[in-house]
């Protein structure tokens, strides 16, 4: 790692956008209801993405995982996502 580099740790969670049909959530709910689960409504289906990156600052690692979602990991038109990064202070191993 270049001396100039931090280690850090990102979580990326994707989900379907507000309005966007969810038919992974869809079929869990019916299958819950199927085995007995009731009361269960609204189920929503996602993704969560690990990654460990190098940059120089939190800042840099946030630009830099935010283009990463625009550019490949979340469709922006369907899908919304929130990333979560842990300073190296804060990583555990």
């Amino acid at each position: 790692m270049p001396a100039n580099q931090l280690s850090f740790r990102v979580e990326i969670r994707v989900t379907p956008r507000e309005g966007i049909v969810d038919p992974e959530g869809q079929t869990i709910a019916r299958a819950l209801e199927d085995l007995g689960y009731r009361g269960v409504s609204r189920v929503g289906s996602g993704r969560l993405l690990k990654l460990e990156l190098q940059a120089p600052s939190g800042e840099d690692a946030r630009d830099l995982v935010t283009r990463m979602c625009e550019e490949l990991i979340a469709n922006p038109v369907i899908e919304r996502y929130e990333v979560q990064i842990r300073s190296p202070e804060t990583a555990s191993p």
